[in-house]
């Protein structure tokens, strides 16, 4: 059995063994999607930014595959309120932020910020990193199967509402997609999903996951669904 690291400085195993087929066409997409595919944000050539990591988690459920996902508390200064994969900024015993320091934040801020026991996610791959100019944060996206499931939930309200899966049957439902536009003139993907609205970095990461791996339907580019300055 492959099990993922522990996050507390042990070696982090990356395998492709033993997957589910249905999880072929992500890994696929992995392997080959460039970074200007992704986002039209990329990290800094001057290395600037604070390196971060999320984990984008594969799980199956009553209704298939499905995605794990949180929302933060309203109550935070950043992204308050906002879906969004577990996941933060790299500490020091993470390790190399070029090597495998991302994927131990991911597994570590995953068990903070959910509870879950990373012994149970077995890592698959990693997407080229990306740039969150409004935080500046140099995010590393972090792919795992969730081999073993253990329970999730709010560890800390601080900063977590919610925890909560999506499955991906709703994610690709046509009926549940949207362009998020913002008062700034920005626009990008969205999706009403599990009561919630998922839109920014996340709802961007989700919707190239979806095309890359083929599993995205026709849908109305032209629904919208306004932010406001708050967001």
């Amino acid at each position: 059995m492959t099990r993922a690291s522990d996050t507390h400085g042990g070696p982090v195993t990356v395998s492709k063994a033993g997957l589910p087929d249905w999880l072929e066409p992500v890994v696929r997409a992995v392997e080959t999607v460039e970074p200007r595919q992704l986002s039209r944000f990329l990290p800094p050539e001057d290395g600037a930014g604070r390196q971060s990591a999320v984990l984008i988690l594969f799980g199956e459920g009553a209704r298939g595959p499905e995605l794990l996902l949180m929302e933060r508390a309203g109550s935070l200064r950043s992204h308050a309120g906002q879906p969004s994969f577990p996941g933060g900024a790299l500490d020091p015993e993470d390790g190399d932020p070029h090597g495998d320091g991302p994927l131990r934040a991911a597994l570590r801020e995953a068990e903070e910020e959910t509870g879950l026991d990373p012994a149970g996610v077995q890592l698959f791959g990693v997407l080229p990193k990306l740039y969150i100019p409004v935080s500046g944060f140099v995010v590393t996206p972090c792919l795992g199967w969730w081999r073993e499931p253990s329970p999730v939930g709010v560890v800390d309200p601080a900063e977590t509402a919610r925890v909560f899966t999506v499955p991906v049957a709703d994610l690709t439902d046509p009926a549940n997609r949207a362009t998020a536009v913002h008062p700034s003139g920005h626009r990008g993907a969205a999706f009403t999903v599990a009561s919630a609205l998922v839109w920014g970095f996340t709802a961007g990461l989700i919707d190239r996951l979806l095309h890359y791996a083929g599993w995205e339907l026709p849908w109305d580019r032209e629904k919208q669904v306004p932010l406001d300055w708050r967001s």
